[in-house]
């Protein structure tokens, strides 16, 4: 009688478990394939209320303010036990800025004197005098090019260049000045001339007022296993806009979904990835500084690695409300530049989540974040968004509070990535490469 009496308690207990879907003590729920005690809406509340806090003051680009937020940044990593870029021993990738104001130029060509405006000098130093002498490589501009593409290239060339550029670029010529505005603190100077012929001899003189600036992303490392010398990317800016005019009494853009809730998602898929620790390929964790001022984080990461290691970038942007499609998808930007979207779409078959091409093609979004400066040297590099540019009230403005973001979708999302990133971060699915000579 009593055992009978057991079995059939029992046999209530386990329908009234499987139909309520509760837990009994000791097992973890699942959600999507992925343990709820690694993601889940408490931790990802946790840490987006920190970096969307009113303490962070908006975490703007080149004040104090955001390095409060790279220290919570580094911290989360430490704790996780991820290590850094290189072995350096520090999270935190710091660099310099110069802004640079140009007082003077001259030039002679041959003994021929140039008219100033035709003159551009790229440089971090103060005062420049460069003679046939000095020792600088000579690079001619032919007609046909396109100026501005060949231009950034040499302006980034880490070399002491005098570009020589043909006579047929003179009405555009005006435009290079853009190059000179704010620049990495480097010891090379590129010098560009508008010239009528390759001369023999020149002197070249010009005068700037430099400031410089301190910056710093924050990078994790989970080294790979058998593939350690390839690199899977997941990254997402720290930075927003800093503090404003007031508007009903608040004056602090916090950036609450733009862009804290993808900084949220690159600390929990570094948290969950080591927790795994099943990685065959390199995993690394980059929170970009100064998106919203020029991309100039995530410009200087990229020139610290080999991009033909660079395996995928999945790049996290704005993830903390509803697609357009509503719960459980999000969109791709460049979807069709690569077959990334694919293979993504493979790891998620039976999860219920849906990862759509970019639905906002006019507004270019691929070119407009993070994942842009490794795209064009043919990364597989996308960004990953669920933000409805169109219509979306809180983009940029003050309003962008932690309020307005459902936490548990967010989640969603971050878990979704995890694993359609699977096979990449396995090894076995490599994405096709994007198609530079493609790109605008």
């Amino acid at each position: 009688m009593i055992k009978r009496l057991f079995t059939g308690l029992l046999a209530a207990t386990t329908l009234f478990l499987l139909l309520t879907g509760c837990k009994s003590p000791g097992q973890a729920q699942q959600s999507g394939g992925i343990n709820d005690d690694i993601i889940n809406v408490k931790e990802v509340e946790r840490i987006e209320k920190v970096l969307a806090s009113d303490a962070m003051r908006g975490r703007r680009a080149f004040t104090p303010d955001i390095d409060k937020a790279a220290d919570f940044i580094a911290a989360e990593f430490k704790t996780a036990g991820l290590g850094t870029l290189n072995n350096s021993g520090s999270y935190k990738q710091e660099f310099a800025m110069v802004r640079t104001k140009h007082l003077s130029s001259s030039a002679t060509l041959d003994g021929k004197v140039v008219d100033p405006k035709n003159i551009l000098v790229i440089t971090c130093q103060p005062q420049l005098k460069i003679t046939e002498q000095s020792g600088y490589e000579k690079v001619v501009l032919k007609p046909g090019m396109t100026l501005q593409n060949e231009a950034r290239k040499y302006a980034r060339s880490n070399k002491n260049l005098l570009v020589l550029v043909d006579k047929s670029y003179a009405n555009s010529f005006g435009n290079l000045s853009r190059l000179r505005s704010t620049l990495f603190k480097t010891e090379n100077t590129v010098v560009f001339v508008l010239a009528e012929a390759e001369p023999s001899s020149y002197v070249i003189e010009s005068t700037h007022e430099i400031t410089e600036q301190k910056l710093a992303n924050v990078v994790a490392v989970l080294p790979g296993k058998s593939l350690k010398n390839e690199y899977v990317v997941f990254s997402g800016h720290y930075d927003h806009l800093g503090v404003g005019k007031p508007v009903n009494g608040d004056s602090i853009y916090n950036g609450a979904n733009d862009d804290a809730a993808g900084i949220t998602g690159v600390i929990m898929l570094a948290k969950y990835f080591k927790q795994q620790n099943n990685n065959e390929r390199t995993l690394i964790f980059a929170a970009f500084t100064a998106e919203e001022v020029g991309g100039f984080g995530s410009q200087y990461f990229s020139r610290q690695l080999n991009a033909d290691k660079v395996v995928a970038m999945f790049n996290i942007e704005m993830i903390g409300t509803e697609s357009k499609w509503g719960k459980n998808s999000a969109y791709i930007t460049g979807y069709e530049k690569t077959n990334m979207g694919a293979i993504m779409a493979k790891d998620l078959e039976g999860t219920g989540f849906t990862f759509h091409p970019d639905p906002y093609p006019a507004q270019q979004l691929f070119y407009r974040s993070d994942n842009a400066t490794l795209a064009r040297l043919g990364v597989p590099a996308h960004t990953i968004s669920s933000s409805k540019m169109d219509v979306e009230p809180h983009y940029h403005k003050l309003t962008d509070h932690i309020e307005t973001l459902d936490m548990e979708n967010m989640t969603a999302i971050i878990k979704a990535i995890a694993l359609s990133a699977k096979s990449i971060i396995k090894g076995t699915a490599t994405p096709s490469r994007v198609k530079v000579e493609e790109l605008r």
